[in-house]
């Protein structure tokens, strides 16, 4: 029963706030790239690239990070946000310039 109980508090709780936290790290994450000057719009086009590079990968819910189709999703949505906050940076003269 305990260890019943153990799985459940591991999938029920612990994953989804691990997942959450993935969320919020990618909200911020895109958030300083764009007041940097960075273009955000790139961090969609990794997410991509590392879900065509990747292999399979365990149901959402038995991971503790965000599928790939979530991650994108979620970018999106805040992605006209973080264009504005790259436009002001862009305006205060943060223009990165960085070389391979």
């Amino acid at each position: 029963l305990m260890g019943m109980l153990g799985v459940g508090a591991q999938y029920g709780i612990v994953m989804p706030y691990s997942r959450t936290q993935e969320a919020e790290a990618d909200r911020l994450g895109l958030e300083l790239m764009a007041k940097s000057g960075f273009n955000p719009a790139e961090s969609i086009t990794l997410w991509r690239n590392m879900s065509a590079a990747g292999g399979a990968q365990p149901p959402e819910f038995l991971s503790t990070h965000p599928s790939h189709t979530t991650r994108i999703n979620g970018l999106s949505a805040i992605l006209p946000n973080a264009q504005q906050l790259q436009q002001t940076a862009r305006q205060q003269g943060k223009r990165p310039n960085c070389t391979p």
